[in-house]
């Protein structure tokens, strides 16, 4: 029997390495199919869409907040992991009372690097994931002082607009880019409206890709109300996907702090 501990501190007990996996997180999805593990994971859900080629031919168990449990029966997953955010919590306890349910808790880049060494532990890719977490640091050490800690918001929602608070994985990264987050006061996902991003004195403005599609036409529809705010649309999986796609995530950071600075 092995034992591990999630990121909720709970014990998970496998007979051995898992071989039948169901993943319901997009981004620890695409974390394992960086760790190589193609023929071990069966089932994922319907915003896992990258890898694209696991999109197509694995078998998808419903949303990461409607998680069809007949469907995961039917795999007989000999783990399953999950998001302590992402996913119901009753869902969740109920997996949990069938199979081994493994609980990521990401709010900080610290966070996401320990849950990717977890996960290379659990799944005996320890090696492959550490490479992983350890280029992944590294990296971000490369973002310190590339940009003026402009008074920046960030929105991911539209009727209402709702923006991040401190206590979440894109505040972080915000801070991590240098830049100085204007909601950071406030917790999880709160609504904001036109008068509380003119009085915030927004110096930037990002727009989301997700989980609400931002386009041109919201940059149009906001500048008139924030004239002399910059405001960019960005690409939200960046911010927010915490497993492999932080390898991409700091040269685009990069790459959007030059192109700000031009604005």
């Amino acid at each position: 029997m092995l034992t591990f501990t999630d990121q909720l501190d709970r014990a998970i007990h496998l007979p051995g390495i898992p071989r039948r996996i169901v993943s319901l997180v997009p981004s620890q999805t695409e974390l394992l199919a960086a760790l190589g593990l193609d023929d071990v994971v069966v089932g994922i859900t319907k915003f896992c869409v990258h890898p694209e080629s696991w999109f197509r031919s694995k078998t998808r168990i419903g949303g990461t907040k409607k998680v069809h449990i007949d469907r995961v029966h039917a795999l007989q997953p000999d783990l399953i992991i999950a998001n302590k955010e992402e996913n119901v919590r009753e869902q969740v306890e109920e997996l949990a009372r069938h199979y081994p349910v493994w609980v990521s808790d990401v709010n900080t880049l610290e966070d996401a690097l320990g849950m990717i060494r977890a996960i290379g532990e659990i799944t005996h890719t320890s090696a492959k994931a550490a490479s992983i977490a350890d280029t992944i640091h590294t990296n971000f050490l490369q973002l310190t002082g590339l940009a003026p800690a402009l008074r920046t918001a960030y929105l991911i929602w539209k009727d209402p607009y709702m923006t991040v608070g401190r206590d979440t994985f894109i505040h972080h990264l915000l801070g991590r880019c240098g830049l100085q987050h204007v909601f950071g006061d406030q917790t999880r996902y709160p609504a904001v409206n036109i008068e509380a991003l003119q009085a915030a004195g927004c110096e930037l403005l990002l727009l989301s890709s997700e989980p609400y599609p931002f386009k041109q036409q919201h940059i149009d529809e906001l500048q008139g109300y924030l004239p002399d705010t910059r405001i960019v649309l960005v690409d939200g999986e960046m911010f927010s996907w915490y497993g492999s796609r932080l390898l991409e995530a700091t040269g685009y950071f990069k790459e959007l702090l030059n192109r700000i600075q031009l604005l």
